[in-house]
């Protein structure tokens, strides 16, 4: 039943013939190699792109900032001297993400390579971002437990990153905050995450915009076609 409505979707979008069925069964691998072809590619980019010194904090795309209140307290303690820890614990925000996204290339790969029929369908019949949709359901919450500990080691070396933590924590209770931003750690995982996910929907849209000019003979057959 799944492979007959894979088939049946693949020839509404003219990636199959309407007669024979060894060119059906063709396509659909083709298909199926194209869409994991495109996701691997957009994984390996982002990581390669973010997971290198100034991989977040020189880009102003992902670059992540204090959350919220904290951002307002670190104008005070700037005013009060306090610039250099301020500017330390920033750059360990942004280092710990760093450090943390390279780890993500064995699971990411591994969700591409457990792709289902359907879920390629889905893909190749789906928005400009639905390879990164798939990664975002598949990965967000081992990558979250995995990237945990990374960032937590990174961020421990700042003594003021305790500090902060206790005014999110009262910040929080006043609802100044969302309770998720009130732990450095947890702020700088969601964050990093969000960074690697907006990277490899960018490189998605590129794939989908100009798939001749990735190179690729499969993402060409599959994406040129849509």
């Amino acid at each position: 039943m799944e492979r007959r409505q894979f088939t049946a979707g693949l020839m509404g979008l003219g990636l199959t013939g309407a007669s024979g069925s060894s060119k059906a069964a063709l396509a659909e691998g083709d298909a199926a190699a194209g869409v994991r072809a495109a996701i691997e590619r957009g994984a390996e980019a982002a990581v390669s792109l973010l997971g290198r010194p100034d991989g977040f904090l020189g880009n102003p795309m992902v670059r992540i900032p204090l959350p919220g209140v904290l951002a307002d307290a670190a104008k005070l303690l700037k005013m009060a001297g306090q610039q250099k820890k301020v500017d330390e614990l920033v750059i360990a925000m942004n280092r710990a993400a760093e450090a943390a996204v390279p780890k993500a290339k064995t699971l990411l790969v591994q969700a591409a390579k457990s792709m289902s029929v359907e879920d390629a369908l889905k893909i190749v019949r789906g928005s400009d971002v639905a390879v990164t949709d798939f990664f975002v359901g598949k990965t967000r919450a081992p990558l979250t437990e995995q990237f945990l500990p990374i960032v937590a080691r990174a961020t421990e070396r700042v003594a003021l990153a305790q500090k902060f933590n206790a005014v999110a924590g009262k910040a929080a209770k006043m609802g100044l905050m969302k309770s998720k931003d009130a732990d450095i750690d947890q702020y700088v995982t969601s964050k990093a995450l969000d960074g690697l996910y907006l990277m490899i929907a960018e490189e998605e849209r590129k794939i989908r915009k100009d798939p001749i000019g990735t190179g690729s003979a499969i993402l060409k057959k599959v994406f040129g076609r849509l």
